[in-house]
């Protein structure tokens, strides 16, 4: 399943053919079928570059897409928050965050064992604490198009957009993040358990916001650009 989870953050276009080639070629004699079994137990498919957790519940709304072609000029203009998995050395955990679009500050994050909404929920109250943005992105996940979710960002006029289905390119910005949190931290550490991932995760995020330079920012860091502290040149 580690191997699975490098690979696909690695390149999320492959199916499980691919898959088996590639777990092959690091050692790993498994069927197709197994493959199958473990892509469909830790939520991932081909195509895009995403886990499955986006399937909306039957009922729930489905919002547009508001971002395309809108110019991003400032912070708190454009929220975005998606769910990805985190491997522990036993089973996995979910990880939510919600960042700044502009300044890729994560404004919150939350960790469970389980895809109930209640941590998609703190997640978003966590960061109401700091500001209120006027877009919130997500995708079209149960938890974000149930109706407690919705209505929390409806009392606060904030204008809700979907990603179109499949199209990770929707939410760009976050996916970025999950494979820099993966890359800098998840795949460098061997998480025992949720208290041990927990822990780690929360000095990883300071240390994104505050320290780590962007190079898309001028390597400037999230927490400079979302309060305004630019460094000059």
């Amino acid at each position: 399943m580690r191997l699975l989870d490098e690979q696909y953050t690695r390149t999320p276009f492959y199916g499980s053919r691919r898959m088996v080639i590639s777990l092959r070629e690091h050692g790993c004699n498994v069927n197709r079928k197994r493959v199958q079994r473990l892509m469909q137990q830790m939520g991932i498919e081909a195509i895009y570059a995403k886990p499955r957790l986006s399937d909306p519940a039957p009922g729930h709304r489905i919002y547009p897409y508001r971002l395309r072609g809108l110019a991003i000029t400032r912070p708190n203009q454009v929220w975005s928050t998606d769910i990805t998995y985190i491997l522990l050395r036993s089973g996995f955990v979910y990880l939510v965050a919600i960042l700044d679009w502009f300044s890729r500050y994560v404004l919150a994050w939350e960790v469970s064992i389980t895809l109930d909404t209640s941590f998609c929920l703190s997640a978003l109250d966590w960061a109401l604490q700091k500001a209120t943005p006027e877009i919130l992105n997500s995708d079209q996940g149960a938890q974000f198009t149930s109706e407690v979710f919705t209505n929390r960002l409806e009392e606060q006029d904030i204008t809700i957009s979907m990603d179109g289905r499949g199209r990770a390119i929707d939410n760009i910005f976050i996916e970025r993040l999950w494979r820099t949190v993966k890359y800098e931290e998840v795949y460098l550490k061997d998480y025992v358990d949720v208290l041990e991932a927990v822990s780690n995760l929360k000095s990883y995020f300071t240390f994104y916001n505050h320290e780590r330079p962007h190079q898309s920012l001028g390597y400037q860091t999230p927490a400079a650009i979302y309060f305004g502290k630019v460094k000059c040149a």
